[in-house]
């Protein structure tokens, strides 16, 4: 015999609830049923301290309950059994049900499920007494995204990659083994004539294909294998990302990648557009450009090399061959965070402009950042795909704010948030990102953060005239997401390099090449990196950078 906790105020009616005082039942009844007869019921009422034992007629009703409940369980249970039952018969029966493409129809023409060139997919038929002339017998290919069910009438929705496709099959087709136990993510082929919805009725395209035969290309697998059972949306997220293959065949996830891909071209015309050229920089390095604790370090035949953390030490190199210039390209940072926002291995946009000065480079930001907004959302899917996911998204207007530093520490200690130390912030202070956030998500627009100290900013970053203690340097701040672009002006001066490099510890023997550019002709020049994943995040809001990615790279984690 044991002992079971009933708390009438805190208590949990659910099977799986344990019946201790940690975890207790809310009533008796349900306690009595899960738990049975034979246990001791402590109950504590509402307003009350202590737990008493449960009264005789309380007892008695959750007898009666319980009796109810295991009667109409077991009543479930036989239901349950005949219509499985009935199902293996109708099953057995529609196996027997053998259909073929009827020869003396036209050879269908094979269409793309998105194509709507009235001469590719001949006109929409209406209805059975119109004249058929002008309508075509088509076939499409897919896989299952949904099957409903009315009547003797079978709706299945095809999909190719964010494309869909309404399907009707009537008659013996609906009832066909392969009908019946269709399931999502069977790949398969459906032919006949492009039907107009009727009124009032919805589909994709306000079309839909009344099959007049269908074959299986591939089948998914049902029962505790089903996708639907692998992956649901609402899913535990360690299990989704376990499984991100199949995960990314959902609505969101698909649409985040389609939208990404719209992104990276929109920069590209972007760039385009300001005569900005594209390079491509090497992923491998010898040379550390943020730090040193930060770098993935591997053997190169022999020799120790990194994978670069950034491109912008090699786009500088260009600047005279090439003029103004930019990458798409991978960066890899060996940081052992777990927050909202970092990745090991993410998508860097970075860019270098020459004979600039900082305000130069601010305008610059504004104009690329607000042109590729126009350039995304002007893209007719991925302009719907972000009003469906982030609705309240609106464009950043021009210009942006900007907050020097010393201003923003000032700010954070007006509104009382302290830094890591759980101190008021000083000058000095690298923010932290829970900071840095209440921050941005309170003044609600994009933030140009400028003039870092020296001291938290990396080597290369030129002072500013008017205040040697910091950078020409900035962040700039979104709301909900954080920094998207760090940027700085570039230290152009070859004996201040030096010095910045003696400062740091930094052997400049292995930046000779580096140290060139100041030699042979330098240049007033500064330049920034854009977090892609940050940046679609911020679009589309996104709770974390990992739902940017096809295959997130975290601490931890490396797969699949």
């Amino acid at each position: 015999m044991a002992i079971i906790y009933v708390d009438e105020e805190k208590g949990v009616d659910a099977p799986e609830t344990a019946g201790t005082q940690d975890a207790p039942f809310q009533s008796v009844s349900v306690a009595y049923l899960e738990k049975g007869a034979d246990n001791e019921f402590q109950v504590k009422k509402k307003g009350e301290d202590e737990y008493k034992p449960a009264a005789k007629a309380a007892l008695k009703k959750a007898a009666n309950y319980a009796d109810q409940q295991r009667k109409k369980r077991e009543a479930a249970a036989k239901r349950a059994e005949a219509d499985e039952a009935a199902l293996q018969a109708t099953l057995e029966k529609a196996k027997a049900i053998k259909i073929s493409e009827d020869p003396e129809l036209p050879a269908a023409k094979l269409i793309n499920i998105a194509e709507t060139n009235p001469e590719a997919i001949g006109q929409l038929r209406k209805s059975k007494d119109e004249p058929s002339s002008g309508v075509l017998r088509v076939r499409v290919q897919g896989r299952v995204q949904r099957v409903a069910k009315q009547g003797g009438l079978m709706f299945v929705t095809l999909r190719r990659g964010l494309n869909l496709m309404q399907c009707l099959l009537a008659g013996e087709l609906a009832k066909t083994y392969d009908a019946l136990t269709l399931m999502r993510e069977t790949s398969m082929e459906v032919f006949g004539e492009l039907w107009e919805v009727p009124a009032g009725a919805h589909a994709p395209l306000n079309r839909e294909l009344h099959a007049d035969y269908f074959r299986i290309i591939a089948v998914a697998p049902g029962g505790d294998d089903a996708f639907t059972n692998l992956v649901p949306e609402d899913g535990d997220p360690n299990t989704l990302l376990n499984l991100r293959h199949l995960t990314l065949r959902h609505d969101k996830p698909s649409a985040v990648m389609f939208v990404r891909g719209v992104l990276e071209g929109a920069f590209h015309t972007a760039y385009k557009e300001m005569d900005v050229k594209k390079v491509s920089p090497p992923a491998l390095v010898q040379t550390q450009v943020e730090g040193g604790a930060t770098l993935f370090k591997f053997d190169y035949y022999g020799e120790t090399s990194y994978l670069t953390q950034s491109s912008q030490l090699y786009l500088e190199t260009v600047l005279p061959s090439l003029g103004d210039v930019y990458c798409i390209e991978k960066s890899f940072r060996a940081e052992k965070s777990l927050t909202r926002r970092h990745l090991s291995e993410y998508t860097h946009i970075e860019a270098e402009l020459d004979f600039i000065t900082f305000d130069d480079l601010l305008t610059h930001l504004e104009a690329v950042i607000c042109r590729v907004v126009d350039l995304t959302l002007e893209d007719p899917v991925a302009g719907e795909l972000v009003k469906k996911y982030n609705p309240e998204f609106k464009k950043p207007s021009r210009p942006f704010l900007r907050m020097r530093y010393a201003d923003a520490i000032e700010w954070l200690r007006e509104k009382g948030i302290k830094n890591t130390e759980g101190n008021d912030h000083v000058f000095g202070d690298d923010i932290a990102e829970a900071a840095e956030r209440k921050m941005t998500d309170e003044i609600n627009r994009p933030i140009f953060l400028t003039h870092f100290p020296v001291e938290i900013k990396a080597f290369y970053m030129q002072k500013a005239d008017d205040d040697k203690r910091v950078t020409e340097s900035v962040d700039l701040l979104m709301p909900g997401v954080g920094e998207v672009v760090g940027g700085s002006m570039r230290i152009w001066d070859y004996e201040e390099l030096l010095a910045a490099y003696k400062r740091e510890g930094i052997d400049p023997a292995g930046y000779f090449w580096y140290l060139d550019q100041r030699k042979y002709g330098s240049s007033p020049h500064g330049g920034y990196g854009l977090g892609a994943e940050r940046f679609l995040a911020w679009l589309m809001k996104l709770w974390t950078v990992r739902e940017a990615c096809l295959y997130p790279r975290f601490m931890g984690r490396c797969t699949p």
